[in-house]
């Protein structure tokens, strides 16, 4: 399966370069998996989509300020350096600008030393595993020198951190946001369990994959990052007994998805307590075992999200609802618009 199959003209103007006053107050296109049929409605009207006994899945990791800018001690050549994952203790894989100026050995300065680092490891794409040293506690630290990592395609200053952060994210370790889940409000959630609707959280640490695009033609070829994830005993339970009732699994974003299909796979269409590392890839021909809906924002051509996506909704359906966005001049990527598939 060719990588150009999940290919789309988006013009730069739809990519949304800022977050909405009002979260909820997004679009919202719902998508029929079954047939492609298209509507158009606003975030905050997608409780009218839900039943007593539906179940929401969301993923609470919260976003380190992991981007900083430092300088090499040696020469005061400007770095800048990405946390993706913490490998243990003090130690960090990273991303790094100019990677070819910090070799192992070179050491790293941020914030008129308050905070340093040692490169001790080399990866292709720009990795570099760091040992950081600080006095006092190190995400209160990196709470007063990071900066919020920002996909590329953003090019605008983000003026309120949190807003690049959902309102239930607790379990800080994401290197980006899980954006499908910008769009709730606290009032939101509270309508959903008002009318009968269980709210479960997992957590998928968002890492390199994020970050990188296919660079294949063939997407088998393809290879992806893996990621941490968690499930506690109290979500598999929930999520067995509203699977046992009948009623329907809707995830918010394509992490909550990839989680959900981790641990599902793994324990013959049941959910357990689980946690450690995914890379699972999901594209057409994949047979979902987790989830009967999601709620995701509108991707990139050719990545691994919308061939997820499309995984659950068809091709030529997800396709032809990217081409209508595009002609309705929907909001794309992390603060742009949503679109429910169920």
């Amino acid at each position: 399966m060719k990588v150009d199959l999940f290919d789309f003209d988006l013009p730069e103007e739809l990519i949304a370069q800022v977050p909405l006053v009002n979260r909820s107050d997004s679009r919202l296109m719902i998508l029929n998996k079954q047939t492609g049929e298209i509507k158009h409605e606003i975030f905050k009207d997608i409780t009218d989509h839900f039943q007593a006994g539906d179940c929401l899945v969301l993923n609470d990791t919260k976003v380190l300020p992991a981007r900083l800018f430092g300088s090499k001690e040696e020469t005061g050549a400007n770095v800048e350096v990405l946390l993706l994952k913490q490998v243990e203790g003090d130690r960090w894989e990273t991303l790094v600008k100019p990677a070819k100026r910090i070799k192992e050995g070179t050491k790293i300065t941020f914030g008129d030393g308050r905070l340093t680092a040692i490169c001790v490891g080399t990866s292709d794409h720009g990795g570099r595993t760091l040992d950081f040293g600080y006095d006092g506690i190190f995400y209160e630290v990196l709470d007063t020198l990071g900066e919020m990592p920002l996909p590329p395609y953003i090019k605008e200053q983000l003026e309120d951190r949190d807003r690049y952060q959902t309102v239930f994210a607790r379990e800080r370790g994401s290197a980006a946001a899980p954006t499908a889940g910008l769009h709730f409000t606290e009032s939101l959630l509270n309508e959903l369990r008002d009318k009968g609707v269980d709210i479960a959280f997992i957590t998928l640490h968002v890492g390199l994959g994020t970050f990188r695009p296919v660079s294949v033609n063939d997407i088998n070829e393809h290879e992806m990052h893996a990621e941490f994830y968690q499930m506690t005993e109290e979500t598999a339970q929930l999520l067995n007994r509203v699977r046992d009732q009948g009623g329907r699994i809707i995830s918010v974003g394509t992490t909550s998805t990839r989680t959900l299909e981790t641990i599902a796979s793994a324990h013959d269409g049941k959910f357990a307590q689980a946690s450690g590392w995914t890379n699972i890839f999901i594209y057409p021909g994949y047979q979902f075992k987790a989830i009967d809906g999601m709620i995701t924002n509108f991707h990139l051509p050719k990545s691994t999200l919308i061939m997820l996506i499309s995984a659950l909704a068809g091709r030529e359906n997800v396709l032809r609802a990217y081409e209508k966005a595009v002609a309705e001049k929907y909001r794309f990527f992390s603060f742009g618009d949503a679109m429910l598939i169920v």
